[in-house]
């Protein structure tokens, strides 16, 4: 596998910038993201939904 640099990252973004514009790059990164996280709750099981249904069941013990 090649060692990509800094200017070689930069570059590749400058021409994916380019060639899709900013506003849809931000885009597919943004669904990137959600089906990253969806995949993750399913290895999981849904395991991050119990935690936050009993996290919230807790009443706060903040002090300050």
């Amino acid at each position: 596998m090649a060692n990509l640099g800094t200017t070689e990252l930069i570059i590749i973004l400058v021409i994916v910038f380019l060639l899709f514009g900013v506003g849809r790059v931000s885009k597919i990164a943004g669904e990137l993201g959600s089906g990253i996280r969806a995949f993750q709750e399913g290895l999981r099981g849904g395991e991050t939904e119990d935690i936050k249904d009993n996290s919230e069941d807790k009443p706060s013990t903040d002090t300050t």
